[in-house]
């Protein structure tokens, strides 16, 4: 866990000395190392390491645009909806792999991102999130906050394959007792 927020701080102070702002819908790629540190049995890089990765290039997408002022530093909290991942491959220690971060659109309440893990090429997991905005117990208009990152057209719609992936989530919560 330490190791955790020592990452998102690191991150945090490299985006706020670097002057390129980008915008909150840029899609950015991200060059990683599967280290000691992010394997089970040193052999092979854990689940929740994946999940840490989508974390910190999210963070970073934040923290580098004007995202960070119009949300975090108005108190504002985003908070993680929904994720979902699915493995195809296993990376292993020492694998040098991209981590790439996608807007796929967003609505009223909610916006919609892939992470895609690549390693030469080739497609070893794939994560999406749905992340909104949260204050005074209430979800915030994400229009709003949209527009005051500079972004003034209309909603990005996700696709239809992004919004499935997430359909079932409030009912399922239901069924369990």
């Amino acid at each position: 866990m330490l190791y955790y927020w020592l990452h998102i701080i690191y991150i945090f102070i490299v985006a706020k000395f670097s002057r390129k702002k980008v915008s909150i819908d840029t899609t950015i790629t991200r060059k990683r190392k599967v280290n000691i540190f992010d394997c089970e049995g040193f052999k092979y890089m854990s689940n929740t390491r994946y999940v840490s990765y989508m974390d910190f290039i999210r963070l970073e997408l934040t923290f580098k645009s004007n995202l960070f002022d119009n949300t975090i530093k108005k108190r504002i909290t985003p908070i993680l909806g929904s994720q979902k991942i699915i493995y195809k491959k296993p990376l292993k220690l020492w694998d040098t792999f991209t981590i790439t971060l996608k807007n796929e659109g967003w609505d009223d309440k909610w916006v919609y991102h892939s992470h895609v893990f690549k390693k030469e090429n080739h497609i070893y997991a794939i994560g999406y999130t749905k992340v909104a905005f949260w204050k005074n117990n209430e979800i915030q208009n994400l229009r709003t906050i949209i527009s005051d990152c500079g972004i003034k057209t209309s909603p990005k719609k996700p696709s239809e394959v992004i919004k499935n992936i997430f359909n079932y989530d409030s009912k399922f919560l239901k069924l369990i007792p």
